[in-house]
């Protein structure tokens, strides 16, 4: 169990060890959970940060999953074994939707910026954990189109399943916990809420003046 998620960066940072103090190293979190997570990893391994943006694809009737996800740059990933029920137009319009607001992201978490060039860096992706990993998914597609030297995939917990399909997406996956029954990434948290755009940029104020 984490205390919160960075308690798990903290935790997940000391696992990534070798890549300490390299110019070559870049930390990418996926908001709005990855953040305190890759910040702590960003600190402690002294190493570049940016956030990628990407945002799960929803059903039409609940917002708790998902079939999908679409990064900032168009690159779309379709979970085709998860599509009942769902309609060509239903995922036109979740597109259209989901790329509203990943423009919104972009400006207000990243100041409307281009997201920091990877090419020939090793990406280490973050997030507060693996339940589906459509956005995860989404985002190594997209990197794998910047050149990046080497991706490395770290989570504070994720199910067996998804570390068998992402060691063969990515280069490296560390997850530091990984239950025998998978229910929901917040069950390895003592403390998990939602986090907001605020405690984001608070993150990344208090991150610029230590790395």
């Amino acid at each position: 169990m984490f205390k919160d998620r960075y308690d798990a960066g903290r935790k997940l940072a000391l696992a990534l060890e070798k890549y300490k103090n390299r110019d070559d190293v870049i930390v990418l979190a996926i908001p709005r959970g990855g953040v305190p997570v890759g910040a702590e990893i960003a600190k402690y391994l002294n190493s570049d940060f940016d956030l990628i943006i990407c945002r799960k694809l929803q059903y039409p009737w609940t917002t708790e999953s998902g079939y999908g996800a679409v990064c900032e740059d168009g690159t779309i990933y379709i979970n085709e074994a998860a599509l009942q029920g769902v309609t060509k137009e239903d995922i036109y319009a979740e597109i259209q939707r989901q790329m509203q607001e990943i423009k919104h992201r972009i400006e207000v978490l990243r100041g409307g910026r281009k997201l920091k060039d990877v090419k020939d860096k090793i990406v280490i992706l973050v997030d507060d954990g693996i339940a589906m990993g459509s956005t995860m998914m989404a985002a190594i597609n997209m990197l794998r189109k910047l050149g990046p030297k080497k991706i490395v995939v770290a989570v504070p917990t994720a199910s067996a399943d998804a570390i068998r399909r992402f060691s063969q997406v990515a280069d490296e996956v560390i997850a530091l916990y990984v239950p025998r029954r998978f229910y929901a990434v917040a069950d390895a948290y003592e403390n998990w809420y939602d986090l907001d755009d605020k405690e984001v940029l608070e993150i990344l104020k208090a991150l610029k003046g230590q790395i």
